[in-house]
């Protein structure tokens, strides 16, 4: 299963256990956030494609740590 997200105006293939490095996030180290455009999702052999996001979708996702530079 994976999805694509968008963050920081860019675009992000993503899936369980991925680690990212994306643009400014307003969070703390150790907390979570929840991504709600969700692009595309795929499980198995669906494909879903949002118009312009899937509805009901969303990705969370841990804050591991914010590096500069």
């Amino acid at each position: 299963m994976y999805a694509v997200v968008e963050t920081g105006a860019k675009q992000y293939k993503v899936s369980a256990g991925d680690t990212l490095a994306v643009e400014l996030l307003d969070a703390e180290v150790g907390k979570t956030v929840t991504l709600d455009k969700v692009l595309l999702v795929s499980n198995d052999d669906q494909v879903v494609v949002g118009t312009p996001v899937v509805p009901g979708a969303t990705v969370v996702a841990d804050v591991v740590k914010h590096v500069r530079g």
